[in-house]
């Protein structure tokens, strides 16, 4: 089922033994569009610390209660690697965090998930500090916060569209399926879903995302549906 990533920020995060924190933001890499980690805000419970939460251990989101519940302790989270506040995510950090949950790496192999958040089983290799040293120091640059795309322009093939305002994400497959963008007045200020498979590049420096469709193809479809006309 696909929700908007705007009505998850906030929501409570649950172990299987009570109240962690709130989702504050999202990590997702850039090239699958997949979201690697929910960033949690634990308040008083770890004096404000942020920890980061893998959709590997996502259980269900119960809409009744309207929290997030996850197979992890209380404990096991306190006891995770810690996280600075406002720092990129390196490898080296990822390494130590999947090693000491017992989860295979993301980035080796087939890193998918499964249905209902579980990981599918497959094997990696093993890390060998002497011969990735250098590589799993290096920060882990496909992997963007959520909050921080919102704003960014999108560039059609011939022209601007308008600026990003959400994301939509598969909550079973935790990946972001479309881009939510706010059209400027060629469109009325409307909003449009462009889908993150039609994403030809991001410039970070430039704050713009380019996509491989025409705004002619944004004026064609209806805002309550997803514009799949790509071209090559």
């Amino acid at each position: 089922m696909s929700k908007k990533i705007n009505e998850l920020y906030g929501k409570k995060i649950n172990a299987s033994d009570g109240d962690i924190g709130t989702i504050e933001d999202f990590y997702f890499d850039d090239q699958s569009w997949k979201i690697r980690y929910l960033v949690a805000e634990t308040g008083t419970w770890l004096d404000e610390r942020q920890v980061l939460i893998s959709p590997y251990s996502i259980e269900r989101l119960d809409l009744e209660d309207d929290v997030v519940i996850v197979n992890l302790t209380r404990l096991q989270i306190e006891d995770s690697p810690p996280i600075e506040r406002h720092r990129p995510v390196s490898r080296q950090f990822e390494t130590e965090y999947y090693t000491y949950y017992g989860w295979p790496y993301y980035w080796s192999g087939d890193g998918i998930l499964g249905l209902g958040g579980y990981p599918m089983t497959y094997s990696s290799p093993a890390y060998d500090p002497e011969v990735d040293a250098e590589k799993h120091m290096r920060e882990d640059i496909h992997l963007r916060s959520t909050l921080d795309i919102v704003g960014y322009e999108i560039e059609a093939s011939d022209g601007s569209i308008g600026r990003v305002t959400d994301f939509t994400v598969d909550d079973n497959t935790w990946t972001i399926k479309e881009l939510v963008v706010e059209a400027g007045h060629w469109y009325s200020g409307k909003e449009v879903l462009i889908p993150t498979a039609s994403v030809n590049s991001i410039s970070y420096d430039e704050s713009k995302i380019h996509v491989s469709l025409t705004t002619a193809d944004i004026g064609q479809t209806s805002v309550d549906h997803v514009v799949h006309t790509s071209h090559h």
